[in-house]
């Protein structure tokens, strides 16, 4: 899928999945839950055992785009490449690591990496990052972004960590193109319960939607 293409299609459903499962199995009956809840995109941490074999496996079950697999704790540009090989269509860090968005640039993949400071967005956004994520959000909350957005209103920002049915609203009206859920949307994996991540993802689609306006 074309970079435009894939930002496009993340921003309009303003919801990304992250995924922390034990194995492909469960990381495909969670894509499965997420995509009958509306959900866009899911993400793939590397703190996964075998990520890259849990996205190759994503990647073949959802080669016709219902559900954008990325990569998500990526800390240098040779698990970029990795993560890009084995089909990942966007990259997320959770800190700036430069040769990692020149790499993601090189070869047209979204890239997201982490910032905390007004000077860390800047250098993101300098260095080419397509999605600045704000992490970790608990740590700031919505007030933070509306506070970036007076300086810096042409700042795409997505929170990852902190973000609930209680506040999800809160951080869409702030000015955020998407955010990242990830215990909040998926605990219920743990016991088998798949169709709560499918209930919920529906309450998240439903407030984003709301708190856009649409």
């Amino acid at each position: 899928m074309p970079k435009l293409q894939t930002l496009g299609k993340m921003t309009d459903c303003g919801l990304v999945a992250v995924v922390r499962a034990e194995n492909s199995e469960q990381a495909i009956k969670i894509a499965d839950a997420c995509a009958a809840g509306g959900i866009a995109a899911i993400e793939i941490t590397f703190t996964v055992p075998g990520a890259a074999k849990v996205i190759e496996d994503l990647a073949k079950v959802y080669q016709s785009g219902e559900i954008i697999i990325g990569a998500g704790t990526v800390l240098d540009p040779e698990t970029a490449r990795i993560a890009i090989l084995s089909g990942a269509q966007y990259v997320v860090s959770p800190s700036i690591n430069l040769d990692t968005i020149k790499l993601c640039n090189r070869y047209q993949i979204p890239i997201m990496p982490g910032a905390a400071t007004i000077k860390e967005i800047v250098e993101a956004m300098e260095a080419g990052a397509d999605i600045i994520k704000v992490f970790p959000g608990e740590a700031f909350g919505p007030s933070f972004v509306k506070a970036v957005k007076g300086p810096l209103p042409q700042a795409p920002l997505m929170p990852t960590g902190g973000v609930g049915l209680d506040n999800v609203a809160d951080w869409i009206k702030a000015g955020c193109v998407a955010v990242g859920v990830g215990g909040n949307l998926t605990g219920g994996a743990k016991k088998g319960d798949y169709q709560s991540i499918t209930d919920i993802a529906k309450q998240f689609i439903e407030k984003i939607r709301v708190a856009r306006g649409k």
